[in-house]
């Protein structure tokens, strides 16, 4: 009795679902929609064009049609060529690009006060004029027609605009550079309207005597103009040149386009209100409290450029106001939400909003503190325990002093007043998940309203979080690039070059892989004296013979040098003047397994007269320590135990010669001749301080190096010899196998 109800249920469900399918497949003769004139098609429905397979007149559908792929066996295969960005294949436009029309006279005063306010808020802006100044100003794009008449300006921005970006970008946005335009209101705008639609929207005018139906966008409040109409404009713009007459430009566009097809100026469209506001003479932006002047996407005229920076200061500070009171709704909602959930009021972050602190799962996972004052920092990059607070730490340190003091003078005025005494901990520490923590121990002087006061300390916290994520943009680059392998060998590294050769032979030489590589054989005076009779590199050089011989069409030249202090920049000067200016090298050391997979890293991040990349090689632990005896592990196990990331070590490198020979020149002006400066640096140091590109450096986990001692030359200078030995310490093994070790040998001991 208690499953009668279910098996009821059940045998319901299985028949009315029987029925229904014997329902759907009663006509059998029945045949498929899309199949127009066929016998059987269904009556009413939308007519297809048999031919194409899409809708017919007035049932425009969106679906997607699957095309089945065919290949005609009697034509050759040919490889199909892909696009780089799946955004290119599936045919995918930029959103917005901005046209702002200037002159010669106007150039560097209004033009440049638009590029200073709003240019970096638009994805893409060209400025357009009659005639070029003599200098451009900088960070400005600026196209010149030759002709300052502004019917002839406005035909070619037009044609120039769909020439170069008609098919890059679905919406145009064109304004004068007398015009303020909120940019990000601007983009809201265009992102809430639909790109398949014909949309000429703006400040709609009437003609002056003209039909009152027929409007046009006013040029000094700025227009939009979607990609389609652009399109459907192109072939009638030589006409509107020579038949249509017109004193202002934009008259002249609104009647071009109405004419021909037949599309007036309109203010709103799809529930989206082009909201503009005039200026009067001498406004005081302010003082002004007009609602109208408050939600404007565009401000007509700006007479002057301090009135220009008057305005962007005044939208800045309202769109701040409303994003702080926008964060303001949403901690309130998310403290409401949050006694409904599981975690109850336990559950509750701060601040509210941010992610929760990170919560390491071992010791060995805890974030420190960073201990500091307001004039020493004592965790110091380079290791000392002591260090002056200078530059971006010192700033840092005093804006948060600053933010703190605001944040509670805002809380308790007016009954209480605070004012710095001194700082007397701080601590700071980075997380990953959420942003920079402080932790401030401020001494203060509280004042009353009655003019009391008293000194007191007060603890608070503070996190800087971690901001919105941009895309830097970066210029392209392709994998097709050769490189050049530069491996400088001493009498030390003898025992690694086999190991060295036999993988570059598989993985670049068997693969057919674009890269070459050139031999530096570093001699010591007294070798160099003894290498007629003892070559200490012959072995290295039969290694070499037999590799050409194997490989017919490849050739490893080497170059000797002979000097007791083999610095990387002089070994890389000697290198630098026997290659061709657009050489991309990797800089290489003996105990690096070269593959595939890192060399076409390697092109990708190194880019010319922009980036340089030096990875950062995963270094393998001593197997005597890591294993003891035990069976080596495989390829496959866990990184964490088998090695590390040596953050000690700048030996690989990959950068262009073009790049090199520009910094390696500004740093043989700032030395002047002095070539023991040389000994005390590396190829990093001279990308670092002599020049003005991006320097990436990352951990590389396809460029491993076996575990190997390597030798340290006291004859360089400190930090690098310093260097050497801390990447040899780091390197023997973790601390959970070192102290193993450490209580394997005291149990030896005892016993």
């Amino acid at each position: 009795r208690p499953v009668l109800p279910l098996v009821l249920g059940l045998s319901l469900g299985c028949s009315l679902s029987l029925l229904r399918a014997s329902w759907s497949h009663g006509g059998g003769e029945e045949q498929c929609p899309g199949a127009a004139g066929r016998p059987g098609a269904p009556a009413g429905g939308p007519h297809l064009d048999a031919a194409e397979g899409r809708p017919g007149p007035g049932h425009e559908d969106f679906r997607p049609r699957i095309v089945p792929y065919y290949r005609d066996p009697d034509k050759p295969y040919k490889k199909v060529l892909r696009t780089r960005y799946i955004q290119t294949e599936l045919g995918f436009h930029e959103r917005l690009f901005v046209a702002v029309l200037t002159s010669r006279a106007t150039l560097n005063t209004l033009a440049v006060a638009v590029n200073k306010t709003v240019a970096h808020h638009f994805p893409r802006l060209l400025y357009f004029s009659g005639l070029r100044s003599a200098k451009v100003p900088h960070g400005m794009v600026l196209v010149a027609h030759g002709d300052e008449r502004p019917i002839w300006l406005m035909y070619q921005t037009i044609h120039y605009i769909h020439q170069h970006f008609g098919s890059d970008y679905d919406w145009f946005y064109i304004m004068q550079d007398d015009t303020y335009a909120q940019a990000e209101q601007v983009k809201a705008l265009v992102t809430h309207l639909s790109i398949n639609q014909d949309v000429y929207l703006g400040r709609a005018e009437e003609f002056i005597g003209g039909d009152e139906q027929a409007r046009y966008c006013h040029g000094g409040f700025g227009y939009v103009l979607s990609r389609s109409l652009l399109l459907r404009l192109q072939p009638h713009l030589d006409s509107c040149r020579n038949e249509i007459l017109s004193v202002r430009p934009d008259e002249w566009l609104g009647r071009c386009i109405i004419d021909f097809l037949g599309i007036a100026c309109v203010s709103q469209l799809q529930g989206q209100h082009y909201h503009t506001y005039e200026l009067a003479k001498n406004v005081e932006p302010e003082k002004e409290e007009d609602e109208e002047f408050h939600t404007a996407l565009a401000v007509y005229p700006v007479s002057d450029v301090t009135l220009m920076y008057r305005l962007h200061k005044h939208f800045s500070r309202i769109q701040l106001e409303r994003a702080y009171q926008e964060i303001q709704d949403l901690q309130m909602q998310i403290r409401n939400l949050t006694s409904l959930t599981p975690a109850g009021e336990a559950g509750l972050t701060w601040p509210v909003g941010i992610n929760a602190p990170f919560l390491p799962k071992s010791r060995f996972e805890v974030i420190s503190w960073d201990y500091f004052t307001e004039q020493h920092l004592f965790s110091c990059p380079d290791g000392s325990p002591k260090c002056e607070l200078s530059g971006a730490s010192k700033a840092d340190v005093s804006e948060i002093i600053e933010w703190a003091l605001e944040e509670l003078n805002g809380r308790y005025q007016p009954l209480l007043r605070f004012s710095k005494r001194q700082l007397l901990n701080g601590y700071r520490r980075f997380d990953p998940t959420r942003g920079m923590e402080y932790t401030l121990d401020l001494l203060l002087e509280a004042v009353t309203q009655k003019g009391h006061s008293h000194v007191l300390t007060k603890r608070v916290s503070l996190v800087r979080p971690l901001s919105k994520v941009e895309i830097i943009p970066m210029p392209y680059v392709t994998e097709a690039t050769r490189v050049q392998l530069v491996l400088p060998l001493t009498v030390q590294d003898l025992d690694f070059v086999a190991n060295f050769l036999d993988m570059f032979a598989m993985n670049t030489l068997d693969t057919h892989d674009n890269a070459l590589l050139t031999l530096l054989f570093v001699y010591r005076p007294y070798d160099a004296q003894q290498v007629g009779q003892v070559d200490v590199f012959a072995g290295v050089k039969a290694m070499v013979g037999e590799l050409e011989k194997r490989y017919a069409e490849v050739k490893i030249p080497w170059i000797s040098v002979k000097t007791e202090v083999p610095s990387q920049v002089k070994l890389m000067d000697i290198v630098s003047k026997k290659h061709p200016v657009d050489t991309l090298f990797f800089l290489a050391s003996v105990w690096t397994e070269i593959n595939m997979e890192f060399l076409n890293r390697c092109r990708m991040n190194t880019i010319s007269n922009w980036q340089v990349f030096f990875p950062v090689h995963f270094q393998e632990f001593n197997p005597a320590l890591v294993y003891r005896g035990e069976q080596t592990a495989s390829s496959g196990t866990d990184f964490l135990r088998d090695g590390h990331f040596d953050r000690h070590s700048f030996a690989e490198a990959c950068f262009y010669n073009s790049d090199y020979m520009t910094a390696r020149t500004k740093l043989a002006a700032d030395i002047l001749d002095q070539d023991e400066v040389l000994e005390s640096m590396e190829v990093f140091d001279v990308f670092l301080h002599y020049s003005g590109l991006h320097l990436f450096r990352a951990v590389e986990p396809g460029l491993v190096q076996k575990y190997a001692l390597r030798s340290c030359n006291p004859r360089l200078s400190e930090e690098l010899y310093h260097r050497c030995l801390l990447s040899n310490l780091e390197g023997l093994a973790s601390r959970s196998h070192l102290a193993m070790a450490l209580f394997e040998q005291e149990q030896a001991n005892s016993t």
